[in-house]
């Protein structure tokens, strides 16, 4: 059994595997890490390896800590990949994306392959059907923009996300709601249409902290995984534990 460890910068998910399979999952606060990982240990005793996917900051010492329990591999841009690696600049590559196109390698193999991570930004990752990674886009994310209309003018309001009922806001808030979802609503499928047009048979796969806010609302096709990136992690582990 795998333990994956995905390190955000507030909050860690921490996810049991039983080969593909997801056993156990839960969010915890950083400073909770240690505790929790040693509650984990207690319910699954038989979890021997364990990956760390860091975007944030985690201790040094609760690093050493994992590793006196786990046979501990760390995720980072030097190691071995699933797939050929064409961005141009790969160390600046993050983990978070590495982990989600290695989802995309394990799960959709021969696909031209489009995955939307929607949480504090909006990436996208596209990966050929021949296994290579071309790159993609980011852009700011849902709370983002509520956010940055809040601080960087004098009297809008900061916001809760909300579906707007019209596309025409009547007033500053519904006009806020229709500006920020209706501009990611649109982003996104004109996104998915631009590829659509380049790449024949394209899977689309949508995940992230706001894919179900938003999955109900794009006209495209896609699947929506909560759990992708979770799923990327753990073969990454696999895949890196094979020989």
């Amino acid at each position: 059994m795998n333990l994956v460890i995905d390190v955000g910068n507030s909050f860690v998910k921490l996810a049991v595997f039983k080969s593909s399979t997801l056993e156990y999952k839960e969010v915890v606060a950083v400073d909770d890490i240690i505790t929790n990982i040693n509650a984990l240990k207690e319910r699954y005793p038989s979890v021997k390896r364990a990956i760390i996917s860091s975007v944030g900051t985690l201790r040094k010492e609760d690093v050493e800590t994992i590793k006196a329990s786990f046979d501990v591999m760390i995720l980072d841009t030097k190691v071995k990949l699933p797939f050929k690696n064409l961005y141009a600049t790969p160390k600046t590559l993050g983990v978070d994306r590495i982990a989600l196109v290695c989802a995309s390698v394990d799960q959709f193999k021969d696909h031209n392959v489009l995955i939307i991570d929607a949480g504090t930004c909006i990436t996208y990752d596209f990966i050929t059907k021949n296994n290579e990674y071309m790159g993609g886009a980011i852009s700011p994310g849902l709370r983002m923009r509520y956010k940055s209309l809040n601080n960087l003018t004098a009297n809008l309001p900061l916001l809760e996300s909300e579906i707007p009922e019209n596309i025409v806001g009547n007033s500053t808030n519904t006009s806020i709601h229709s500006g920020v979802v209706y501009g990611i609503l649109k982003e996104i499928d004109g996104v998915i249409d631009e590829y659509n047009t380049k790449y024949q048979g394209l899977t689309v796969i949508l995940t992230g902290g706001d894919a179900n806010f938003l999955s109900k609302q794009l006209k495209s096709s896609i699947f929506a995984n909560s759990n992708f990136l979770l799923e990327g992690l753990n073969y990454m582990l696999q895949y890196n534990s094979s020989e």
